[in-house]
């Protein structure tokens, strides 16, 4: 009997830990709503402040040859990776001391992610 219900407890558990994975899944939806902030900068216009980022995971930094980069960015040698992004938009100034972007980062990881996921269908 002690076997059945451990084994009905560590079922519930794994329904559990799928259910929160469900939950805290990113949520490409309510980035694209975020990252509207962004669009006042990072445009397809050839005048924008800032790169366009249609295509930007799995691009390495500063690589768009019609935008003018920071000297910083230039240097940072980064390709754009979920991690990379993650990191850049929580603190900008942190991941590349100097760079151009007036922008402070966003604080709540959840907000990071759902970003992120938008950038990730952003082509």
């Amino acid at each position: 009997m002690r076997k059945a219900i451990s084994g009905v407890g560590a079922g519930a558990t794994i329904l559990l830990a799928v259910s929160a994975g469900a939950v805290a899944a990113a949520d490409a939806e309510h980035g694209k709503q975020l990252f509207q902030t962004c669009v006042a900068c990072h445009s397809e216009r050839p005048d924008a402040l800032g790169p366009s980022l249609k295509g930007v995971v799995g691009r390495k930094s500063a690589a768009l040859e019609d935008f003018r980069y920071s000297n910083p960015m230039k240097r940072a040698n980064l390709v754009w990776d979920e991690d990379n992004l993650r990191a850049y938009i929580t603190d900008p100034q942190g991941k590349v001391k100097g760079n151009r972007m007036p922008y402070g980062g966003l604080s709540d990881p959840k907000d990071v992610d759902d970003v992120v996921a938008y950038l990730k269908d952003l082509k």
